[in-house]
């Protein structure tokens, strides 16, 4: 998690959001990710670092991400991915 917002220099907001469609094609973690901002609804262009692209795919074949929509999957049936609250709470332990 922590590699792709470092490598993303997104807000908190959009990464929980990222899908693993966003990341991911084919089997293969693109090195250019291209997303829109939910706060300004701007496009926003990064690119991965061979490290984060390593660690993504080991993570999307896990077993706790069979048929996850999001990258950052919550541990709640109702909600699809944590919340900023939960991401907030990881980055300040």
């Amino acid at each position: 998690m922590f590699n792709v917002a470092i490598d993303g220099k997104l807000h908190g907001c959009d990464l929980v959001k990222l899908a693993v469609n966003d990341l991911v094609k084919d089997e293969r973690v693109r090195e250019r990710v291209s997303i829109i901002q939910s706060k300004t609804k701007r496009p926003v262009q990064f690119e991965l670092t061979e490290h984060t692209c390593e660690s993504v795919l080991t993570w999307v074949k896990s077993s706790e991400m069979f048929a996850c929509r999001f990258l950052f999957p919550s541990r709640f049936n109702d909600r699809p991915h944590i919340s900023t609250r939960q991401y907030g709470r990881i980055v300040r332990d």
